[in-house]
């Protein structure tokens, strides 16, 4: 195939515009440039500038990671010239100059990969252990074939959205990537894990969110509801309300968690397209079968 373009895509909400600078610098200094480069402000009012060269979308509200994400697949697909899109956070920094050329290797290898996930540390080298994404996973340096994938930097390959489409923007925030995957997966493309493309990241927890359990609670739940079999529905949620309950130390955040919870039973989710038994028997093979 043709040599993949990329498209690199950062969703900001103006908070970080130092961060911002060093990242959009980053990505000028990788040796095989990116196709376009485009900055979305979720509902900033206004971005700052910008270098030369990087287009600018300024949304009115905020739409969230997956309604500000989607706006930049649109932007980037307008311009007809992007075959791979690459989400980076704008508090994340690209520390070597050959991570674009490397992951353009990689699609370029392979037609039926879909998503390509980052290794994310932070910067002492640590990857925390929620950023491998497998399930008992000690080692951040292992690659291959996975189920889901890291938000803060991934490659989307611009074919397979055209297939599956793109992100769930009912989640906002949480499980979007699982969700993106679980489609992909399902029509035959390939997730990897591939953690020579780094992208450093301050350590943070999700939690720091003052609505993450809530919305990780009410995301799960569409999460099963879109996705799964009816059969795994109530295994898939019930695993996860047991572990939430051995994790979980805070009062109110197991009553947040819970309101989320029924929230995500009471309201709707977007189309239910529940994936086929081969892809849960593909994904058991992978090493995490979707009632996990």
């Amino acid at each position: 195939m043709a040599r993949p373009r990329t498209g690199v895509a950062v969703l900001t909400m103006g908070t970080r515009p130092a961060e911002l600078r060093l990242l959009l610098d980053a990505v000028a200094r990788q040796d095989e440039p990116a196709a376009r480069i485009v900055v979305v402000g979720n509902g900033t009012g206004s971005l700052p500038e910008l270098p030369e060269g990087v287009t600018g979308v300024e949304l009115p509200e905020n739409r969230g990671v997956s309604g500000g994400r989607n706006v930049a697949i649109e932007t980037l697909r307008a311009f007809g010239d992007v075959d791979v899109v690459v989400d980076l956070d704008d508090d994340g920094l690209l520390v070597d100059t050959d991570v674009l050329r490397r992951l353009a290797d990689l699609y370029a290898a392979d037609p039926a990969l879909g998503v390509v996930s980052f290794r994310i540390a932070d910067e002492t080298g640590e990857t925390q252990r929620r950023h491998v994404p497998r399930l008992g996973a000690k080692d951040p340096l292992r690659g291959g074939e996975v189920t889901t994938f890291l938000g803060g930097g991934h490659g989307l390959s611009m074919r397979m959205l055209d297939r599956v489409g793109g992100w769930p923007e009912e989640f906002f925030f949480t499980h979007e990537e699982t969700d993106l995957a679980w489609r992909a997966l399902d029509d035959g493309w390939k997730v990897l894990y591939a953690p020579e493309l780094l992208l450093q990241h301050p350590r943070t927890s999700p939690a720091r969110h003052a609505v993450y359990h809530r919305m990780t609670a009410r995301n799960r739940v569409w999460l099963a509801k879109r996705n799964l079999p009816a059969l795994l529905v109530p295994v898939y949620l019930a695993v996860w309300t047991l572990l939430t309950l051995a994790r979980t130390r805070s009062a109110r955040g197991l009553a947040a968690w819970f309101a989320g919870f029924a929230e995500g039973l009471r309201r709707p989710c977007g189309p239910r397209r529940p994936i086929r038994w081969s892809t849960v028997l593909h994904m058991t093979r992978l090493g995490r079968p979707p009632i996990i």
